[in-house]
């Protein structure tokens, strides 16, 4: 969850993790528990990694990047159809055929926004920001994913403040739930 550095350094962690998860999907040859064990890892790990995003990335563009705003904007609405995804995904058997077709729209959506994210956003963001702010940043993404919910919530706020209200609250219940379920302990 937690893998220190920068904030680049710490979300690109995160895009490796997310990447690997996804490779040990496609090298799957069945299908049942061993697969929905899989998406609900996955969901969680980009579930709080948008939340963190959202929370202090996003700001920081728009604060430091000339163009910001567009661009923070964007990268939400990659979010939002991200999150559909994976609602979509949650609710979905293993065995349902439409289960490969979600699996490869989430992995075609989270390559396209984590490229753009690194070839784009990232060195614009290094750039406009000194080091002592990127590892601010890092030290925040971390808390934020620590506290941050694990399953996907479309209709939620996507707004910093909002997020930064409602997703401890939301998270704690989330963990309960996983808690009890056994949901993200394989």
């Amino acid at each position: 969850m937690g893998h220190g550095g920068n904030v680049l350094a710490e979300l690109m962690a995160d895009h490796r993790e997310v990447e690997e998860i996804f490779g040990r999907i496609q090298a799957m040859t069945s299908r049942g528990q061993e697969l929905r064990d899989l998406v609900d890892e996955v969901t969680i790990e980009l579930v709080r990694h948008s939340v963190a995003e959202e929370q202090y990335l996003y700001p920081a563009v728009r604060e430091h990047i000339q163009g910001g705003d567009r661009l923070a904007d964007k990268e939400i609405a990659d979010h939002g159809r991200i999150e559909k995804i994976l609602k979509q995904l949650e609710k979905t058997n293993t065995d349902d055929a439409q289960m490969s077709a979600l699996l490869r729209q989430l992995m075609d959506e989270v390559a396209a926004h984590v490229q753009d994210e690194e070839h784009n956003l990232f060195p614009m963001l290094r750039q406009a920001c000194s080091s002592e702010m990127l590892g601010d940043l890092g030290e925040k993404v971390r808390r934020a994913k620590a506290m941050a919910p694990t399953r996907p919530h479309p209709a939620a706020p996507d707004t910093p403040m909002a997020s930064k209200i409602l997703a401890p609250g939301v998270g704690l219940v989330d963990r309960a739930r996983d808690f009890v379920t056994g949901r993200g302990k394989s």
